[in-house]
């Protein structure tokens, strides 16, 4: 029953409040983030929803798009404003994902949407993480988010779709709640890495 209607159900009602009461804040990162982007303020992107349905996915944009000399982007820790670096800190760079929930493309809770290159790397098992709607929280962001290796955050993601409840769901946002204002698990700067293991030691062999 939760799985099927009511968890959606909660992420429709859930994300609608939440913009209503995050318009303000909404609206003043945009502006700021218009002005220092040159009119961007927002980053999107493909990424592989529930059945693996393509969707855009939409962030606050934290980096520029400042090339070198040959019109190549610089590296991420580069381009990273410190506005970009306050909202990354603060998590406030996910709100627009709430459009994205109250859509249909995404859940509140849910294994993370990754990118579309590594469908084709992916296990028969990892697959089942999208046998649910990508969340902009997780099992795996409560867990350790981004100092965990990649085969972990997959089986977290596994055993979140297997054991999949209200109650999960609860505590999972209860301790995203509590690590946000801790400012625990955030990598505000990192390289460039494809993740996902290298994109499987860069295959083929």
């Amino acid at each position: 029953m939760y799985r099927i209607f009511l968890k959606r159900a909660i992420d429709f009602l859930g994300s609608l409040f939440g913009l209503i009461l995050l318009s303000p804040i909404f609206v003043v990162i945009a502006l700021v983030l218009i002005f220092l982007n040159d009119g961007k303020p927002f980053f999107t992107q493909l990424r592989p929803g529930k059945n693996e349905k393509l969707f855009c996915v939409i962030k606050f944009k934290t980096m520029t798009d400042k090339k070198d000399s040959s019109g190549n982007l610089l590296p991420d820790n580069v381009r990273l404003t410190q506005f970009g670096r306050f909202l990354r800190k603060t998590s406030l760079d996910e709100i627009p994902q709430l459009i994205n929930v109250l859509k249909g493309d995404m859940s509140i809770v849910g294994p993370r949407p990754l990118l579309v290159e590594f469908l084709e790397y992916y296990t028969e098992e990892e697959l089942a993480r999208h046998d649910v709607r990508p969340g902009i929280t997780g099992l795996a962001q409560i867990s350790g988010r981004n100092f965990l290796s990649d085969d972990e955050k997959f089986r977290i993601d596994v055993d979140y779709v297997n054991r999949l409840s209200l109650w999960l769901d609860v505590q999972i946002l209860l301790k995203t709640i509590q690590k946000v204002f801790k400012s625990e698990d955030i990598v505000l700067a990192p390289d460039v890495d494809p993740g996902i293991n290298e994109v499987r030691e860069k295959r083929p062999i």
